[in-house]
């Protein structure tokens, strides 16, 4: 039954729209219908507020960390099902009929809550990758794959395994990314498209 719990913490979590709610809150109107259509914070960025994208990150972090970091207290031989369920409930939330981000700064919280030095790793790559190439999707990706690694290399198999498993989900979300981004078309970080 603690494997039940723990896919729902994180679905639960996860699956919290907190960019569409904030924008909506904030008069930018469904952030659906702009940019990507996605209700994550680089999509939210493109409403011209910085300072909602900024807390749409931090909640979307927050909604990583939080449900895995209670998994470690209650359930801890479960909490690996508590990530992947938290990232599935970002990109998939029930509540927007299963569209939803691409599970970026969610997955960067699980990193943190599985293992602060896996979450350091992933924030370190992600922003050092964002500041030199200013595309958000191929830090994210870059993030993701090496977050994994560095559990490995680590020799947090279980938790290398969990990551493995996002990051080939986050890699699938981003497909579209992809072939922007090898045909040279993919919009930088500020950019309306």
């Amino acid at each position: 039954m603690t494997v039940l719990y723990a896919a729902l913490l994180g679905y639960g979590f996860g699956s919290i729209p907190f960019g569409l709610i904030l924008a909506k809150l904030a008069g930018k109107g469904d952030i659906r219908s702009i940019g990507s259509g996605n209700i994550g914070a680089t999509n939210v960025l493109r409403t011209g507020s910085k300072g909602l994208a900024a807390a749409t990150l931090l909640l979307d972090l927050a909604k990583g960390f939080v449900p895995v970091w209670l998994a470690s207290q209650w359930f801890w031989q479960d909490m690996g099902w508590t990530a992947i369920f938290a990232v599935i409930g970002h990109c998939f939330p029930v509540w927007l009929g299963f569209k939803g981000g691409k599970g970026v700064a969610t997955n960067a919280g699980v990193a943190f809550g599985l293992a602060w030095p896996l979450g350091v790793a992933y924030a370190a790559v992600w922003i050092a990758m964002l500041a030199i190439t200013r595309i958000s999707s191929l830090a994210g990706m870059t993030a993701v794959v090496v977050a994994a690694g560095v559990a490995a290399f680590m020799g947090m198999t279980t938790f290398a395994k969990v990551l493995a498993i996002i990051a080939v989900l986050v890699l699938w979300l981003h497909r579209e990314n992809i072939k922007r981004l090898m045909a040279g078309t993919e919009p930088k970080v500020g950019s309306k498209g």
